[in-house]
């Protein structure tokens, strides 16, 4: 088999890497000096020796021997406030915006209209129970506004029903525009999100 096009199809499979793109990047890393492809490699093969997945709240971090990262660890933070996101690059935008202060957990996705898509239920359920003892007083569901963020949305809330008497589930406000992604949201869209949340 030709190997660029084997790397070229094993690229495509990134998220946004089209065919084309995937060719392009192994004509860019055939051009780049052979140190530059040697650290990539090493990169990409050291990525499961030191980055952990948080076991509070499943987000992927390079904590060192910790196994909670920097977040879950913080005991400043609020304990009665939990926010699900759908992927890490969501908390990151979140973090970034400032305003946010107490826990998250990450769903590892969405779950689309055709059935497609999963998200760590399991481990939802284990956190909720575990922060409800710990003061959790309400679950913010921070996914972004498309159809799919809000079928996951509302799937959740069916997983949390059962608690329903102990916490208050919330949304977002309406400051993110419809279809679009958490991720990409500026640090004011998300403030004024965040600020005018409501009950789900």
């Amino acid at each position: 088999m030709d190997r660029i096009d084997e790397l070229a199809r094993a690229l495509a499979k990134l998220p946004g890497i089209g065919p084309r793109q995937g060719k392009r990047f192994v004509y860019y890393l055939l051009s780049a000096p052979e140190s530059e492809r040697t650290r990539l490699a090493a990169l990409i093969s050291s990525l499961g020796n030191d980055v952990r997945q948080c076991p509070e709240c499943q987000r992927f971090h390079t904590g060192g021997s910790a196994d909670a990262c920097l977040y879950c660890a913080d005991r400043g933070r609020d304990d009665s406030l939990l926010m699900l996101v759908e992927k890490d690059q969501d908390l990151a935008a979140i973090e970034r915006a400032g305003t946010y202060r107490g826990r998250y957990f990450v769903l590892g996705g969405v779950l689309t209209l055709s059935g497609k898509g999963a998200i760590r239920e399991k481990e939802l359920l284990n956190t909720t129970r575990r922060r409800i003892v710990g003061g959790l007083k309400e679950a913010v569901l921070a996914l972004s506004a498309t159809s799919e963020g809000e079928h996951t949305a509302d799937h959740v809330r069916l997983l949390l029903a059962p608690y329903r008497n102990q916490i208050k589930i919330s949304t977002l406000g309406r400051g993110l525009a419809t279809g679009s992604e958490l991720e990409y949201s500026d640090a004011e869209t998300l403030r004024a999100a965040l600020a005018g949340r409501k009950e789900a």
